[in-house]
């Protein structure tokens, strides 16, 4: 069956996620405020979610787009993996907002543990879909790049291990596990701009 269905169901899932990572920053700001320039400072953590998060799903919005530039058909399994997929995205708001709540109380560690996890879930997923597809070259085009299908093999493989050794940091110090999260965000930004150009098509 063709893909096309499966990427506008994707690409409103990245969206609605999106949107509501503003939402949680809104969210802080109490109506009536008696000071609301000293309550805009103090929720910059929910700032600093905010953008890591949006760079995030941005990044993996841009993940699936290669993918599906790669895969010619769906069948349903892999459909049924790419609901997965999309499942632990849309969970990315919730971890957000837990992670800008509580990032300088006690609940520190169990809010950067849920973002963590849901990373790796997520990271888990991609592997997932893109191998079922590339495997054998199941679903993917015949003229599919050989280059951009191994440089995506080779850049999902470590991408659950990196964030599970960013979630395994929150026991040592939450603080520091969910810094981590923005750097791996910055870096694959800028991983994806310098080295991914070729592997991603005009939409």
């Amino acid at each position: 069956m063709s893909t096309a269905r499966l990427e506008t169901f994707a690409d409103g899932v990245f969206a609605i996620a999106a949107t509501l990572l503003i939402l949680n920053v809104d969210a802080q700001v109490v109506r009536d405020a008696p000071n609301l320039g000293e309550r805009l400072v103090h929720i910059w953590p929910s700032y600093a979610a905010y953008a890591a998060s949006f760079i995030t799903i941005g990044i993996m919005w841009v993940n699936h787009h290669t993918i599906m530039s790669q895969v010619e058909r769906a069948d349903r399994r892999f459909l049924v993996a790419n609901i997965c997929l999309l499942l632990c995205i849309a969970f990315f708001p919730f971890t957000t907002r837990l992670v800008a709540e509580h990032v300088r109380g006690s609940g520190a560690e169990p809010a950067a543990l849920a973002y963590g996890l849901c990373a790796v879930a997520t990271a888990l997923m991609f592997n997932a879909t893109w191998f079922y597809a590339a495997i054998a070259k199941r679903l993917l085009r015949p003229d599919a790049d050989p280059a951009i299908v191994s440089g995506i093999t080779r850049a999902y493989i470590p991408g659950p291990w990196i964030y599970l050794g960013a979630t395994l940091v929150a026991f040592a110090s939450p603080v520091a596990s969910i810094i981590l999260f923005g750097v791996i965000a910055l870096f694959y930004v800028v991983e994806s701009s310098i080295f991914g150009g070729a592997a991603i098509e005009p939409a």
